[in-house]
């Protein structure tokens, strides 16, 4: 499993998300507390969107995220409105490589998993074939993460003329329900012990996202997703939270795990979906 954030706001730098909060990215990348596993040392990656809001810069490195002066530097200096940041906890079976790193983009979307597909070994060369040529082509690596954007790419593209978020969210649901129902169709033909997915997922075109806490089995235990807004983010001498009052657009963060201590972090229930608009409004609703 991996941890992620994803934030939406006034300009930050990178830092304020990926180094400066007690319980940063880079901290959990080596101290995560809701996971039995608190390491997430097989590569990290962080995206963030210009002021114009096109497409998204991305850095990845295959080696720790507690490891990397690369990322200190750049998060240091660099500011966005909009920002994703994953540390990397490889699934047993995929390597670890630079192109299995997230986050994954495409145009003005970046796509972020932190779980499973259940059986995913078992299912690849269905789904693989279920592809449109072009989407299959645009596969550089080998985990089940990059699969399943390539299904919500697909049905991102057939979402028709839509409002954005409708279009995210349609885009996200689609690629949910392909990817389960491969899942229960590679079980019901191999048979074989059903292994569950844990789909948080995390999808954003730069000025709005939508993110997923989902678990394909209600007895199985989901991973953690927790919601936090007000009217601005700040990090001052070592410490950060959100203001509820005061100057500032607004401020949304949506993460694996809080990032600090201050009041706010609403845990998000699973089988749901967080809907960002580019007013910063935030809707939950089952997913």
């Amino acid at each position: 499993m991996c941890r992620f954030a994803l934030y939406l706001g006034e300009e930050i730098t990178l830092s304020a998300l990926v180094t400066e909060p007690a319980y940063s990215i880079l901290h959990q990348s080596f101290h995560s507390h809701e996971r039995e596993e608190p390491l997430n040392g097989d590569g990290f990656g962080i995206a963030w969107y210009p002021p114009a809001g096109d497409e998204p810069a991305i850095l990845k490195e295959v080696h720790p995220a507690w490891n990397s002066r690369n990322l200190r530097s750049v998060a240091r200096v660099t500011r966005s409105h909009c920002l994703l940041a994953h540390v990397r906890a490889a699934s047993p079976g995929l390597p670890v490589t630079q192109l299995n790193c997230h986050p994954f983009s495409s145009g003005r979307l970046t796509f972020m998993h932190n779980g499973t597909v259940g059986g995913f070994l078992g299912l690849k060369h269905r789904l693989v074939k279920e592809l449109d040529e072009s989407t299959f082509l645009e596969l550089e690596g080998s985990t089940d993460s990059e699969h399943v954007f390539a299904l919500v790419k697909e049905a991102w593209a057939s979402a028709g003329a839509v409002p954005p978020l409708e279009r995210l969210e349609k885009a996200l649901r689609g690629g949910v329900e392909r990817i389960e129902a491969l899942r229960r169709d590679s079980f019901a033909a191999d048979g074989g012990t059903e292994e569950p997915s844990l789909l948080n997922l995390a999808l954003c075109d730069g000025r709005r996202a939508v993110v997923s806490r989902f678990v394909s089995d209600m007895s199985a235990p989901a991973n953690s997703l927790y919601v936090h807004r007000g009217h601005r983010y700040v990090c001052k001498d070592g410490v950060c939270l959100m203001l509820a009052r005061g100057e500032g657009v607004g401020a949304v963060i949506v993460a694996s795990e809080p990032l600090s201590e201050d009041a706010g972090w609403e845990r998000v229930e699973r089988n749901h979906l967080v809907s960002i608009d580019q007013d910063l409004r935030v809707e939950i609703h089952p997913l």
